[in-house]
């Protein structure tokens, strides 16, 4: 399901663990540079489900994200800022199920960002009811990073309190919006 996208929009993927500050990063990138951001679709997902969710249900949350990211990207202002992405459904597929749905696995594989922003986990825990491991955290990062590493992405690790994080994820944008276009 790749879309056609704008080659004057960046995409920018938030990945990480559980409470790593993504989606606080996300909205603050998406102010600070007057653009949109796409919202985790899973969150609003398992807030209407009636039972616990299951491993068909991230095939739905996969699809609904992918969705998202097309709507929003007609509003982007040069970049689009996404909570997330199928490689956080990935890792948390096979984290909780020990495997993933090839549709998922082909569609991370088809959809490109520009960067990758991996959240490290030096932010205290903050409980919700859809947080499911503040114990994993550590051992979820080096999931993320050696996924990241295998697909030969671009990525960068941010680290720190919120307005530290804020600060390196903007250096970051914008030193690969200085890089001539290939």
């Amino acid at each position: 399901m790749p879309m056609e996208v704008s080659p004057f929009v960046k995409k920018i993927a938030i990945v990480g663990p559980e409470s790593t500050g993504k989606s606080t990063l996300a909205q603050a990138l998406a102010a600070n540079y007057k653009t949109v951001w796409v919202p985790e679709y899973a969150r609003g997902y398992l807030d209407h489900l009636l039972i616990p969710y299951v491993q068909s249900d991230l095939i739905k949350i996969a699809h609904g994200q992918l969705r998202l990211e097309d709507e929003w990207m007609n509003d982007a202002n040069r970049l689009l800022i996404c909570d997330t992405n199928l490689i956080v459904i990935k890792i948390w597929s096979e984290f909780k199920f020990g495997n993933c749905d090839p549709e998922i696995v082909s569609a991370m594989h088809d959809r490109k960002y520009d960067l990758h922003l991996l959240m490290d986990i030096d932010l205290p825990w903050q409980p919700d009811p859809q947080r499911e491991h503040p114990d994993k955290r550590q051992e979820l990062f080096d999931l993320y990073e050696e996924e990241l590493k295998n697909l030969g992405v671009p990525y960068a690790i941010i680290r720190g309190e919120n307005h530290e994080r804020i600060q390196s994820a903007i250096q970051k944008i914008d030193a690969l919006l200085k890089k001539p276009d290939k």
